[in-house]
Parts: structure tokens; sequence; C-alpha cells
């Protein structure tokens, strides 16, 4: 059935083009690689200008980094990639770094998306990617851990631009929190002078015994006189 329909072919392009059936694909297949030359140089500018317009806008030059200093945490969380306008930061063991040229792994749908706009340091140094670990928190990490984070820190130093340090949070103790009410204490309980010293006080309970002694004195020369 297929050669028949073949051998139909081929006597139809003999009787219509005058061609046999070699020549007559040949000039065919030319004439299908002309049409599509000629619609690359001559179709539409904005069709034929979209994918390197489109390259070139993935590829535009990022800013340069801007040093923030010290930022708290909650602070540094603002720069996680979900504003596009601001930069990517991420910080280890407390130094912010700009890690904004690697947005395909730390922004938005990147693989490691949830270490950005925080200190993550004991996830990296334990490979988690468990909330409880993404903490700048190293304490009772093992050596290998600590040798791990390491590692990451040198590579962050390496290819990263530092921008910033983690504020240190320092927890007041119950010393310091009573130590102004004692010293507003002393300053309310009044101090006696010097000339004050000097003058006796009178006892609330009674008469001095100085009071008494002359009291009886008196008493005694009433009697006296009395007597006479």
């Amino acid at each position: 059935m297929a050669l028949q329909l073949w051998e139909t072919l081929k006597e139809s392009i003999v009787t219509y083009t005058g061609l046999s059936p070699a020549t007559f694909f040949t000039v065919l297949a030319l004439g299908l690689a002309v049409y599509y030359v000629a619609s690359s140089l001559f179709g539409s500018p904005a069709d034929h200008h979209q994918r390197p317009r489109d390259y070139q806008e993935q590829m535009q030059p990022l800013p340069p980094p801007v040093q923030l200093g010290e930022i708290s945490e909650e602070e540094l969380k603002q720069y996680d990639g979900a504003d596009p306008t601001k930069p990517l930061l991420m910080a280890i063991k407390g130094q912010i770094y700009d890690v904004s040229q690697s947005r395909m792994f730390y922004g938005p749908g990147g693989p490691y998306a949830l270490f950005a706009g925080r200190d993550a340091s004991r996830a990296l140094a334990k490979m988690s990617f468990e909330e409880k670990d993404l903490t700048g928190d190293i304490s009772g990490l093992g050596p290998f851990e600590i040798d791990a984070l390491q590692d990451w820190e040198y590579k962050f130093m390496s290819k990263y631009v530092k921008v910033g340090t983690i504020k240190k949070t320092v927890p007041v103790t119950e010393g310091e929190s009573t130590a102004e009410p004692a010293e507003v204490a002393d300053k309310d309980v009044p101090k006696t002078s010097e000339d004050d010293k000097d003058v006796p006080k009178t006892s609330e309970d009674g008469p001095s015994e100085s009071t008494e002694a002359k009291t009886e004195e008196t008493l005694s020369s009433v009697k006296l006189e009395d007597a006479e």
C-alpha cells in the first residue's frame, strides 16, 4: 500500500512539475531554508530581540554592598529576600554577609532559603533545616560540627562581603536591678549632723535620771525646813 502511494506521488511530481522526485525535494528543502533565513533577518524586531533583552534583565549588575554596622536579629529578618529591592543577607557566628550574588541558592525558592535573613550558624554546623536549629547559638556542638561551621565561615569570608554584625543583647541580672532601689533608700534616710550629736535627747518613756535626782534634793530640803 505504501509503495503504491509512493509510485503515485512520483508520477504526480513528474506530471505537474516536470521535475524528477529527487530534484523536487531538493528544491523544496532549499526553499524552506531560504524562508527561515529571511524570517530571522527581516522578522519583527520585538520578536528578534525578546530573548536577549530578557537575558540582559536577568544579568543586570548587582548594586554594591551597603555597610549596615550593628543591627539586631529582628532587623536582619528584613533582608531575607522577600523584598527584591533589598540586599540578601545572612549571618554566621554573628557576622553578617551579603549573599545577593547567590540569590538562586539563598533567595526565595532556593535550597538554602531558610538560612537567609538570620544567623543560621547552628543549622549550618549540623546541616539541619529544622526550625529549632535556625539560630546563632552554637553551644553544645561536637568537634565535627564545629569544623563544619568553620569551613562555612571560611567560604563566606572568601566569597562574600561582610556588611555588619549582630547586636548582642546583655541580660540584666538581679543584682543590677536591685542596686538602684538600695541607693534610693539610702538617700531617703536623713543623716544626723555633727551639731545634732551634742544635743541631749529626751527619753520618750519619762524624765531623765538627772531630773529625778534634782526632784529628790528639793523634797529633802523642804522636809528639813519643816523640821526646824
